[in-house]
């Protein structure tokens, strides 16, 4: 079967239909990674979107349940150049997760015109669909998308010190995982609970994690963050550090195509040491929105955005890439251990105050 990608600016694609056999219509975004297409299908922070891949061929080691990064597909459909068919030594095929996940596949497309037109005319609406079937009307971009991606109701995990409450915008199975790995104890919130039912649980800090859309959707409870991060130390991660950054007075504003990949160059500031970092986002905070109270720790050295501040006077730490990769290179793990520090020099102001 054939099938056609068409774009809201009006250009279209042809490949191959392969997967679900249904249109979705999406915001298309690219990913520039070679590898790591199973954490970035699985990873909530795509959910909804319609994704490209920039690397020639996808599928080509197939599907490992142990590098998912949630129980399912994301994205509403996947683009690539070439999708490996061949045989594999274990796991499922890139295909057959589709088909498992009800999303379709389009190979054969020319991904890098795909992109660039992304890169010059920024994201945009998308639709794919069977060859020769007349174009739906045009949805507007989602913004407001975490409640379909958080958690229900609050899950712990794990036993040991200190206890994290993770509030949940769509968090990857890998952020949780370098909690675990680090000793904590993990309590998961859905991003809705209330300060009563935060409070009534003995956290020593909180994360707020990555996730899906604008964060000015969330905006109705941007008093209750701005409470919490004041109660406790708290790490911000991608949209979790958006948020935090809103507030304490920042704003935010939406880039034109995104950082997507396992490949950004950041800096810290105070050290002046440059890392690569994974990163997965559509929005950025302001630079010039950022109050005296709170300091820039990273910055992108690609386009001088701002990729993790610090409260000057808060156990507060927040970073736009991912610290813990998944995919993407390991170069940021301190972020947590950070993060730990700020808890336990807490606990002794407490405990000798």
């Amino acid at each position: 079967m054939k099938g056609t990608l068409s774009l809201s600016n009006g250009q279209s694609f042809e490949g191959a239909w392969k997967g679900a056999v249904k249109d979705v219509q999406g915001e298309i975004v690219f990913f520039t990674g070679m590898t790591g297409y199973e954490e970035v299908l699985t990873d909530p922070s795509y959910h909804g979107q319609i994704i490209v891949f920039s690397y020639p061929l996808m599928g080509q080691y197939g599907i490992q349940e142990a590098n998912l990064e949630s129980k399912k597909i994301q994205p509403a459909g996947i683009i690539v150049t070439e999708l490996y068919e061949g045989t594999l030594e274990r796991g499922v095929s890139l295909l057959e997760f589709a088909v498992m996940h009800n999303v379709p596949i389009m190979s054969g497309v020319d991904t890098r015109s795909v992109i660039q037109t992304i890169r010059e005319d920024g994201t945009m609406q998308a639709v794919m669909q069977l060859e020769g079937k007349p174009l739906p009307a045009w949805e507007p971009i989602r913004t407001f998308v975490v409640p379909h991606v958080t958690a229900k109701t609050a899950v712990t995990h794990g036993e040991g010190f200190p206890h994290i409450g993770l509030i949940d915008f769509g968090y990857k199975k890998s952020i949780l995982q370098a909690l675990l790995d680090r000793g904590c104890k993990v309590t998961v919130f859905p991003y809705t609970v209330s300060t009563n039912e935060l409070m009534d649980v003995p956290l020593d800090g909180l994360l707020f994690s990555n996730g899906p859309g604008d964060p000015a959707s969330l905006m109705h409870k941007i008093d209750d963050y701005r409470a919490w991060a004041n109660a406790y130390p708290t790490l911000g991660i991608c949209l979790g550090h958006q948020l935090l950054a809103i507030a304490f007075g920042a704003s935010t504003e939406k880039l034109a195509f995104g950082h997507r990949g396992a490949n950004h160059p950041v800096m810290n500031l105070k050290t002046k040491r440059v890392s690569m970092s994974s990163q997965n986002h559509s929005y950025v905070v302001k630079m010039n929105s950022i109050p005296s109270n709170v300091e820039v720790l990273y910055t992108n050295v690609n386009d001088s955005s701002v990729e993790g501040l610090q409260h000057k006077e808060l156990p507060l730490l927040t970073v736009q890439f991912h610290p813990e990769a998944s995919p993407g290179p390991a170069e940021h793990h301190e972020v947590f251990d950070e993060f730990f520090n700020l808890i336990q020099q807490e606990k002794k102001v407490s405990q000798h105050a």
